[in-house]
């Protein structure tokens, strides 16, 4: 039965678009992320929608209040989890907040990165298909579907509306 863990993936954009703030997961031995680069988010919590749930998780994992909010995509990750667990994302770009990031946080150290380069940093290897679309001019919304067998993709494909 498919019964996906409902998820958000935030990416905070520098005023002038040419930086993206990503968390180096570095602090947990446990983390199934450990070494690897990520955006923002998290688990959907009981009681609150999509959106709550992204400005939640910017504002825990980085100090920021999201002030614009761009839905870029969903992602249908099946067979993701540590455990084979399904995961459904909604990728978003945050392109205005206000606050000043924190350097740290519990999963590891956040800094600013030139999105031109992001592709070349130790991330999952399905974010590489992804990522580009995130950060495109199309404003289209993408939906997307990357089944995962242990941590490798075995797939990719997406439409666009």
């Amino acid at each position: 039965m498919y019964k996906p863990i409902l998820a958000t993936l935030g990416y905070v954009m520098s005023a002038d678009g040419s930086q993206t703030l990503l968390v180096h997961r570095n602090k947990r031995e446990d983390d199934q992320h450990l070494g690897k680069y990520n955006g923002l988010g998290g688990k959907m919590e009981p009681g609150e929608d999509i959106l709550s749930c992204i400005r939640r998780e910017i504002e825990e994992e980085s100090g920021l209040i999201c002030t614009e909010i761009t839905l870029r995509g969903t992602i249908n990750w099946t067979g993701f989890g540590p455990n084979g667990e399904d995961w459904f994302g909604f990728i978003f770009r945050i392109d205005r907040f206000t606050g000043t990031p924190q350097s740290v946080n519990h999963e590891g150290e956040l800094a600013w990165h030139p999105v031109k380069d992001i592709l070349k940093l130790p991330m999952w290897e399905g974010d590489r298909y992804f990522l580009p679309l995130v950060f495109d001019d199309d404003p289209r919304v993408f939906h997307g579907y990357m089944p995962y067998a242990g941590d490798k993709p075995i797939s990719w494909h997406f439409t666009r509306l």
